[in-house]
C-alpha cells in the first residue's frame, strides 16, 4: 500500500514537471494582447489626421525651440562694446560687430546706430520696427501649434460622435441577433479617437506655451538693449 502511494505521488510529480496534469499546470493565455499600432488603427482615419498634425506640430516646435534659442544667445558685454565703439566714434566697427552678432536685438541696435545722425524719435521708432518684424519671425508658426492645440481634441469628440454612429447603425441592422461584437468597432473608433485627440491636443499646448514662454524672455531681453542704447544716445557728451 504504501508503494502504491509513493508510485502515485512520484507520478504527479512528473506529470507537473512535463506539463501533463492539467490541474497543476499552469495554462498559456491565448488571449490577444493589444498594442498602440493595434489601438491606432481601430480608431479610423480621424487618427491618419491626427498623426499628421501632431508630426507638424512638433516639427515647429524643434525648429522653433532651436531659433529661439539661438537668438537669446548674445555677449553679457554686448552693450559695453557698443558704449565703447560709439563713444570713440568707430561707428562702422559698432555695426560690424552687431552683424556679427547676428541676434534679434543685435539687429535692432545695428539699425539705431544707422539713424544716429536724425532725431531721437526716428530712432527709436526704427529700432521700434526692427524689434517687431524680429518678433513676428521668432513667431513663425506658433500659430499651427495653436491651432493643433485646439483643433486635436475638437477632432477627437468628431470621432467620438461617428464611432457611436457607426456603432448604432450596425445595432439597429443586426435585428435581434445583436451581439456585443457589432457594437466593438464603433465603440473602439469613439473611445480611441478622443484620447488620441487629447494627447495630441495637451501635448501641443503644452509645446506651445514653452515656445511663448521662450519668445517673452528673448523679447525682455530686446526691450532691455533698446532701452540701454536710446539712454547711450541721451548721454551728455563729454568736454
Amino acid at each position: 500500500m504504501v508503494t502504491l502511494t509513493l508510485l502515485a505521488a512520484a507520478q504527479t510529480v512528473a506529470e507537473t514537471v512535463t506539463g501533463e496534469n492539467p490541474v497543476l499546470t499552469p495554462l498559456a493565455s491565448g488571449e490577444p494582447q493589444m498594442n498602440l499600432w493595434d489601438m491606432a488603427c481601430k480608431g479610423g482615419w480621424i487618427m491618419i489626421v491626427l498623426a499628421v498634425m501632431s508630426v507638424i506640430a512638433f516639427y515647429i516646435f524643434f525648429e522653433r525651440a532651436v531659433v529661439i534659442r539661438k537668438a537669446g544667445k548674445e555677449d553679457p558685454l554686448f552693450m559695453e562694446r557698443i558704449r565703447d565703439y560709439v563713444k570713440s566714434g568707430e561707428i562702422k566697427s559698432a555695426i560690424n560687430y552687431c552683424r556679427m552678432a547676428n541676434t534679434p536685438s543685435a539687429r535692432m541696435i545695428e539699425k539705431g546706430i544707422m539713424r544716429m545722425n536724425r532725431p531721437t524719435a526716428d530712432v527709436q521708432a526704427a529700432i521700434e520696427n526692427t524689434g517687431n518684424i524680429e518678433v513676428a519671425k521668432l513667431e513663425n508658426g506658433l500659430s499651427i501649434i495653436a491651432t493643433v492645440s485646439s483643433g486635436a481634441p475638437m477632432l477627437g469628440f468628431l470621432g467620438t460622435v461617428t464611432g457611436m454612429v457607426k456603432a448604432f447603425w450596425n445595432m439597429a441592422n443586426a435585428g435581434n441577433n445583436i451581439d456585443i461584437t457589432l457594437l466593438s468597432s464603433g465603440i473602439y473608433e469613439a473611445m480611441i479617437t478622443t484620447v488620441g485627440g487629447l494627447v495630441v491636443g495637451i501635448a501641443a499646448m503644452f509645446a506651445y506655451n514653452h515656445l511663448v514662454y521662450r519668445v517673452d524672455k528673448v523679447v525682455s531681453q530686446m526691450e532691455a538693449r533698446t532701452i540701454a542704447f536710446m539712454d547711450l544716445l541721451n548721454e551728455p557728451t563729454e568736454k
